[in-house]
């Protein structure tokens, strides 16, 4: 039976969404696209998306997913950054990141689907294709099928952020068919895709995330049934799951979080026996509340570890995480997980230190326009994404802390160095420090402490109308605290454990 994509009351079959890609091709083709090119994609989940990533990867490009939340600032430095020879957006985000799209670069306007428009409460004069600017289907609908044999896959060139804040470029080596063979079978392990296996899944995050970026796209290509869900709404979840018998989804613990807190009759409601393979990732999940999941929906839930520049490392099951509570998983057949510490040698059992890992098979990355940065997280040929971590006895990865500043807020990768160089130059700011405390619904939630100016009176509203214009609204701290003095180390710089402290004592984590 062919594939098949669904939003809203829209399909597309897999056949006509490949159709369409090949004149996606053609049409980027004659803008210029080639090898090694990057195409920009400022889009919620719409079929727009995986036309544009898979007729550019026809042609040896790569699509570069922006997080649409993005302000005009953010969004053009990473449009700007990877050099985009081509714009695709939504025609409502179309006036937020405008003036961040460099001149001459093209520009394709996709109109707001009716689906996304009430997910968002967009208005509706805001859906259409602006006058003057080249609408995507009718631009699609003037291109002939791309006919010349596909050039070496490219993956999306997806963007990650480090202690600096400035976003960069996950960028990998066009892959070879043994590279392609490893990432499928890294597909299979973790996500459990293959291809002919007739999967239905609800794509439940946004596709400029990493991991639901690769979840869906190899759905989508491989996959039986794919529905987009435009915003996640846990009983809509349900709904779905229900209606289409659904077999597999990709989620983070914020929403078991919010499937839990249904009331015991909407979750009595739904019919989820279908479900055979659910996976989860992007923020640790509590025990407890795997445990929970795990009595409702069955042994399904499983989880994986790993990071954009490695892919799905460590893996565990439903038994598996009732046996090893806290545990996100073992290494991979074709996977190795080692502990470091400062000095790069390598820890024992219990011995917690750097997380260091690699995924063999898989092609090698830089980041893009920084290999120098590249550099600095490998060591023997291992790659670090920051986290601390320890193997037990049996080989079982347990994280202790995170990158050491980085907050994981509803499986949302937020990098208070970024807020905190905005922040610094708000009128009647001496100094400040981001942070993530507990939140029980979104695992994290940011922190910020001012240490203002002599003289200087400053509200809550005040901070966080100065970054609204700088700043994703998910990149805004929702609670603030005003100091005279910050703490400070020897160096000068702020003591940020001495104010995560108070907030994380009582969780027993690291900090």
């Amino acid at each position: 039976m062919d594939g098949q994509i669904i939003s809203g009351a829209r399909q597309l079959s897999q056949k006509e969404l490949f159709a369409r890609a090949a004149r996606v091709a053609t049409g980027f083709h004659a803008l210029g696209v080639g090898e090694d090119s990057t195409i920009a994609l400022v889009l919620r989940n719409d079929f727009a998306f995986f036309e544009a990533a898979f007729g550019g990867a026809l042609l040896g490009a790569y699509g570069v997913p922006v997080n649409w939340h993005f302000t005009a600032e953010e969004a053009g430095y990473i449009i700007r950054d990877c050099g985009a020879s081509a714009v695709v957006v939504h025609a409502d985000l179309l006036p937020r990141v405008a003036a961040g799209i460099p001149e001459r670069v093209p520009i394709l306007v996709v109109p707001t689907p009716p689906e996304i428009m009430a997910a968002y409460h967009v208005p509706p004069g805001d859906c259409p294709v602006p006058d003057g600017e080249t609408d995507w289907n009718e631009w699609l609908a003037r291109q002939s099928a791309w006919t010349e044999p596909p050039r070496p896959t490219r993956y999306n060139i997806l963007y990650t952020s480090g202690t600096t804040g400035r976003p960069k470029g996950v960028r990998r080596e066009p892959a070879t068919p043994d590279a392609q063979r490893s990432r499928a079978s890294m597909v299979s392990s973790i996500f459990d895709i293959r291809a002919g296996d007739g999967v239905r899944t609800v794509i439940t995050g946004p596709v400029y995330h990493s991991a639901p970026n690769t979840y869906a796209l190899s759905a989508a290509r491989d996959g039986g049934l794919v529905v987009l869900q435009p915003r996640f709404d846990a009983e809509e979840l349900l709904q779905l799951v229900e209606r289409h018998r659904i077999t597999h989804l990709h989620m983070v613990p914020t929403m078991f979080v919010r499937l839990l807190q249904l009331p015991e009759a909407v979750k009595a409601r739904y019919d989820l026996s279908s479900l055979k393979f659910v996976v989860h990732a992007a923020a640790p999940c509590a025990p407890s509340v795997k445990r929970q999941m795990i009595e409702w929906w069955g042994p399904v839930i499983n989880e994986y570890y790993g990071g954009t520049e490695t892919g799905g490392v460590v893996f565990h099951t439903s038994a598996e995480a009732l046996r090893k509570p806290g545990t996100v998983g073992r290494p991979l057949d074709n996977a190795v997980v080692k502990i470091l510490d400062a000095d790069g040698h390598e820890l024992g059992p219990g011995e917690i230190g750097e997380v260091y890992m690699r995924l063999d098979g898989i092609p090698d990355f830089t980041y893009h326009g920084r290999d120098a940065e590249r550099r600095e997280v490998e060591r023997n040929g291992l790659i670090t994404c920051g986290d601390v971590g320890y193997l037990d006895a049996d080989n079982y990865l347990f994280l202790c802390d995170r990158r050491r500043d980085m907050v994981i807020s509803g499986g949302v990768n937020i990098y208070p160095a970024e807020i905190e160089s905005v922040l610094i130059n708000a009128p009647g700011v001496r100094d400040c420090a981001v942070f993530g405390i507990p939140d029980a619904e979104y695992g994290e939630a940011l922190c910020a402490y001012v240490e203002t100016r002599e003289g200087a009176r400053l509200s809550a509203e005040d901070i966080q109308s100065y970054l609204r214009p700088h700043l994703a609204a998910y990149k805004i701290p929702k609670h603030i605290e005003f100091r005279d003095a910050l703490p400070r180390e020897d160096s000068g710089k702020i003591f940020k454990r001495k104010l995560r402290a108070p907030y994380w004592e009582a969780t027993g984590r690291l900090i």
